[in-house]
């Protein structure tokens, strides 16, 4: 996405979210005939996760999500322009005063793959400054442009996947919160296999393993949609983490998640991610 994209959100940005979300639906079903990849991987992974729906309610299942994960990236230009009044107003959170009552300790803001991540984000930098890792775009405009909009308020800290974790690091040890998004498959690497919906999913430890070098708290934040606005819910801290064993605490972190998806729309995560690329040794691949 170049000018042309970047032109079109900002175009988008002082419509009311409700008619953003109509023409995400719109985008969406676009993609859906136009990205096969995306598509069967998305079929295949509510297939596994997602065993009693039958064929047509996770068709429909997957169509919405193209729809809510394709108005979330026009909704970037809420972000990135609109007012701070205008965000206030639309993104609520709850559970800030947690927040408070751990002034002074390391943090770690766990921030599962739920399409309104980017929401969450803009609105606790409105509160607070912080730091998380995000994967550079191609297009060299559209990734300034996205470091602009996740920098907008307060002293945000944007480093690359290829900083790695000792700037992380650092960074907790200096007082910034972690917002962190571990939840993919990012490969074999510092990754243990942990069950998610009960299939082996490839999960990095990297949230324990921060834990115990940091002594950080962590604390859950989930992003949803909620009427006319987003919800930003920051959880209670986790107690008795990290564990002793890694291989738990990964299974933990996935166990939150399946939690968190089935208690909301399930369509808000992020399913057109391949999750389950990455396989045990012998087992083939399922994309």
């Amino acid at each position: 996405m170049g000018r042309l994209g970047l032109a079109l959100i900002w175009l988008l940005h002082g419509l009311p979210l409700s008619w953003q979300d109509r023409l995400g639906r719109l985008l969406g079903a676009a993609l859906w005939l136009a990205n096969r990849e995306r598509r069967q991987a998305t079929l295949i992974n509510l297939g596994l996760c997602l065993p009693k729906l039958d064929a047509r309610a996770r068709r429909n299942l997957a169509r919405r999500h193209f729809g809510r994960f394709a108005a979330t990236a026009l909704e970037r230009g809420v972000l990135w322009w609109s007012a701070p009044a205008r965000l206030r107003r639309l993104i609520r959170i709850e559970g800030l005063e947690r927040l408070a009552a751990l002034q002074g300790r390391p943090l770690i803001l766990l921030a599962p793959h739920f399409v309104g991540l980017d929401m969450g984000w803009s609105r606790l930098c409105m509160e607070l400054d912080m730091v998380t890792m995000y994967a550079r775009v191609k297009n060299p405009f559209f990734d300034a442009a996205i470091r602009r909009g996740r920098t907008r308020f307060g002293q945000q800290t944007l480093l690359s996947r290829q900083d790695g974790l000792r700037r992380v690091v650092a960074e907790i040890r200096a007082g910034k919160p972690f917002y962190y998004l571990p939840d993919l498959d990012y490969g074999a690497r510092d990754a243990v296999f942990a069950p998610f919906f009960g299939v082996p999913a490839a999960t990095i430890t990297g949230l324990s393993r921060l834990a115990r070098l940091t002594g950080a708290a962590v604390v859950p934040v989930i992003s949803r949609r909620d009427g006319d606005g987003y919800r930003v819910s920051l959880g209670a801290p986790w107690s008795d983490y990290p564990g002793d064993d890694p291989g738990a605490d990964a299974a933990r972190m996935n166990a939150f998640i399946e939690a968190e998806i089935r208690a909301g729309d399930p369509a808000e995560y992020l399913w057109s991610h391949k999750r389950f690329k990455t396989r045990p040794p012998g087992e083939k691949g399922l994309y």
